[in-house]
């Protein structure tokens, strides 16, 4: 049986006004909130953009979202994790200051701001799933937790995955921070001498100990190390480094069964939703951006598989030419294949299309 997944069309440099009046019409003519219950607490996990990035879905769309929720008693939140690289979004002080300075702030969206893994990105809850890879997933533990999840995704290519939407928004985007480092890393992390100043911060939170100041300079012993990322994640001056060395398939393996591990802690109480617009060759945690299609719509579904496979064969179609072709020459399809493969979601989908 296949999928169903709506479409709303949209037509090139669509008002971001418009589009949210679409979605909004779409989400109450087809009861698509009809799985949020009252006193649900239900998580709007997005991207808030990164500097200088434009692509992000706007956060008018959640004022809307939210506003509906909030009339079915439910109680509605923004939230995203930190990332692995240095930046604003790599500890939740900076990352939530990016997203209000991006117009995510309580006072436009008239949503309470949550960051699904803590401080630092270590408040996780593993979840056990059938993977061929894993038997469990570490995810940030508020995703885990909350009643329900809306996963709002702006579909870009990508230069690891091929393409990001909404499984890389659940695989990499809800796994805590060790959860990320098992999916990009193949190795225990070293120590940039030059950049290490000796401040003692990874020998104090390393939980096996592996970490010695040796004159002055932080040292790792590798047989100790059991790669948990805490090093990384409490050192404020770049100096621990990793291999991420992943293969492109690999990675998007991994990206996939982590997601599944989402989908697992949420059955029957999750909606996803992509933007196929200001769609860039990168995604938007880089810097810059430059459209590569027309912009083309929302696609919403229940099933995260279904609604990737259809939003990648719609930008293939707009395009007129396959995504490699358009962003990085990767396998970007195997994101679809390998959940077909293991028997997470169906990428067999129905279009619906709403007028």
């Amino acid at each position: 049986m296949k999928e169903k997944v709506y479409f709303i069309p949209g037509v090139d440099n669509e008002s971001d006004e418009s589009l949210c009046a679409k979605l909004e019409k779409a989400i109450m003519a087809n009861n698509l909130f009809s799985f949020v219950q009252a006193n649900d607490m239900v998580a709007f996990k997005t991207h808030f953009g990164e500097e200088k990035t434009q692509g992000y879905v706007r956060p008018l769309n959640f004022k809307m979202m939210g506003d509906l929720l909030k009339q079915r008693r439910a109680l509605p939140f923004l939230t995203d994790t930190a990332t692995l690289y240095s930046g604003m979004r790599n500890q939740a002080i900076s990352h939530i200051e990016l997203a209000q300075r991006h117009g995510f702030g309580f006072e436009r969206t008239g949503l309470p701001l949550i960051m699904a893994d803590g401080l630092t990105g270590d408040e996780e809850l593993e979840v056990p799933i059938p993977g061929r890879l894993y038997s469990k997933v570490k995810i940030a533990s508020l995703i885990v937790k909350t009643q329900a999840l809306v996963v709002v995704s702006h579909f870009t290519g990508h230069l690891a995955s091929g393409f990001g939407a909404a499984l890389k928004n659940m695989g990499m985007g809800c796994a805590s921070r060790r959860g990320k480092l098992v999916q990009h890393s193949t190795a225990t992390p070293s120590v940039k001498k030059k950049k290490c100043t000796a401040c003692g911060a990874c020998v104090k939170w390393c939980p096996v100990q592996a970490i010695t100041m040796v004159e002055n300079v932080a040292q790792i012993d590798k047989v100790i190390c059991i790669g948990c990322g805490q090093c990384l994640t409490v050192c404020r001056f770049d100096a621990i480094g990793y291999n991420w060395s992943e293969t492109y398939e690999q990675l998007q393996r991994k990206i996939v069964e982590h997601a599944w591990g989402v989908a697992v802690s949420k059955k029957d109480k999750a909606l996803y939703i992509n933007f196929l617009n200001r769609i860039s060759k990168d995604c938007d945690c880089m810097g810059g951006y430059k459209k590569i299609v027309p912009d083309i719509g929302v696609l919403i579904s229940f099933d995260a598989v279904a609604l990737d496979a259809a939003s990648l064969d719609l930008v293939e179609k707009r395009a007129g030419k396959p995504l490699t072709a358009l962003a990085y020459d990767i396998p970007h399809r195997m994101q679809i294949d390998y959940a077909r493969e293991i028997g997470f979601g169906n990428p067999d989908y129905q279009i619906v299309e709403i007028p």
